[in-house]
């Protein structure tokens, strides 16, 4: 007999796992195989600890519920704050996550099929739902499963977790006040290896609400001392910033720069008309680009418009590039997204110039760092995303940094300022390389534009 395989495609696998977090799926029951019937539900079902229903119709949907509690045939009504209904839209771009009523029974445990009162499956031994939205949870039919109530399949799987904490740190990291006071004097004090380039210039680039605005605000905030929102940060679907935009970071109120710029982009986004564009990002490489020119995704900027910068220097290019994403989304990042990850990586490392990758909102995908920030390199989940993003972008692991921004904090934190100035540190050794990789000729063409004697020492020489 052939093994049972799921329905589920590669992308609904992940887009089904971004809901369930660090988990893996063994599938129990399989209706096409094992009979539309409730009995054969409970046979294969019962007792099996969480579990998650994952229902198919002609529509296009996939969609389910979530319960941490067994299914036991008690004829009771369950209890249970972690369960919550799910869809995945037809076109697999959207997913939908329904808590339950407040105070309300999460499902029956009867005899009979799935009973979660907004949606009954398995209804008289049929492939059909009964669907009736505000009976313990609140939906929409039409964006839970377009109304079609007719099943072309039905799956359950037992939610199995990774384990908790690694037994050792897959990095190790200094939590102490010292080592953050080392790692401030140590960018402070930090001198590019060219003479004349005076701040290291670090380009952010991902994804719209990846937190690249965040990051600037988080480091901002940091070498401040209080909480700052110079740069716009949003979570809207479409890029908030809509400009490029350089930011110099001060050590304190009214004290001087760090010898660190930070660049912020739009977002990128799947369509070719929308987000940046890889012909104004190779600009921003070469340092054409002036502050504050605003974006036009439609028409990338030409050498003669007004926000082109013709004369450049080594300083006005970018000496590392920051890829930031966000750690709930790795698994929903699109083909689309990644072959445009692919094509910029292609156009950088012809520039050559190094790079990096920051994982974003480690405490939004994983309870355990939640509970306690020194726990990212201890995660089973982290370390697995982590893994994840380095295959998938062609980054090596070592590049690879988690971190938290600031977001709803009114007060710094040790352990989160210890990874943020981790990432700043490794910003500047990797901007130390492009610098080292520079040939003598650029060298001398930044002394050339900068003294005007030099061009006469050149030309005797």
């Amino acid at each position: 007999m052939s093994a049972v395989t799921s329905r589920l495609s590669k992308h609904q696998h992940k887009m089904l796992l971004s809901l369930l977090g660090h988990v893996r799926l063994h599938l129990l029951y399989k209706a096409s195989i094992h009979g539309f019937t409730a009995v054969a539900f409970h046979n294969r079902c019962d007792k099996q600890g969480p579990t998650v229903i994952v229902a198919y119709n002609a529509a296009g949907f996939v969609f389910g519920a979530y319960t941490s509690k067994d299914y036991t045939q008690s004829e009771q009504n369950v209890s249970d704050e972690e369960a919550f209904l799910y869809s995945i839209n037809a076109e697999g771009t959207k997913t939908l996550r329904v808590a339950g009523i407040g105070r309300e029974c999460a499902f029956t445990d009867g005899k009979n099929g799935p009973d979660y009162g907004a949606l009954v499956f398995l209804c008289e031994n049929k492939p059909e739902i009964k669907s009736a939205p505000g009976t313990r949870f609140n939906f929409q039919n039409a964006e839970l499963h377009g109304e079609d109530l007719t099943l072309t399949e039905f799956e359950v799987y037992r939610v199995e977790g990774f384990g908790d904490l690694l037994a050792k740190p897959w990095r190790n990291v200094q939590w102490t006040a010292e080592r953050k006071q080392q790692l401030m004097q140590a960018i402070q004090s930090y001198k590019p290896d060219i003479k004349t380039v005076h701040q290291a210039r670090v380009l952010l680039v991902g994804p719209v609400g990846a937190g690249k605005s965040s990051f600037f605000n988080s480091i901002n905030s940091l070498f401040r001392g209080n909480m700052t929102s110079q740069a716009i940060a949003g979570t809207a679907g479409r890029s908030v910033t809509s400009q490029f935009r350089t930011y110099t970071i001060k050590a304190g109120k009214g004290g001087g720069a760090i010898p660190l710029i930070l660049c912020d982009t739009m977002g990128l986004e799947e369509k070719d008309d929308a987000g940046l564009d890889i012909e104004d990002l190779v600009n921003i490489y070469k340092g054409h680009i002036k502050d504050r020119y605003q974006f036009s995704p439609s028409n990338p900027l030409l050498a003669d418009a007004p926000g082109y910068k013709k004369k450049v220097t080594l300083n006005d290019r970018i000496h590392c590039v920051v890829y930031v994403v966000d750690t709930c989304k790795v698994s929903l990042l699109s083909q689309k997204m990644l072959d445009k990850f692919a094509a910029i990586r292609k156009k950088t490392n012809q520039l050559g110039i190094p790079q990096i990758l920051l994982m974003t909102k480690v405490d939004e995908a994983c309870p355990l760092v939640a509970e306690d920030l020194k726990n990212v390199y201890r995660s089973v989940y982290i370390q697995k995303k982590a893994r994840d993003l380095s295959e998938s972008l062609g980054i090596p692991l070592s590049f690879v940094l988690p971190l938290k921004n600031y977001n709803e904090e009114l007060e710094l934190n040790q352990d989160t300022d210890i990874l943020l100035l981790t990432a700043v540190e490794q910003m500047l050794n990797y901007a130390d390389s492009f610098f080292e990789d520079q040939e003598p000729s650029d060298q001398l063409e930044l002394y050339r534009s900068n003294d005007p004697l030099c061009p006469n020492l050149i030309n005797s020489n």
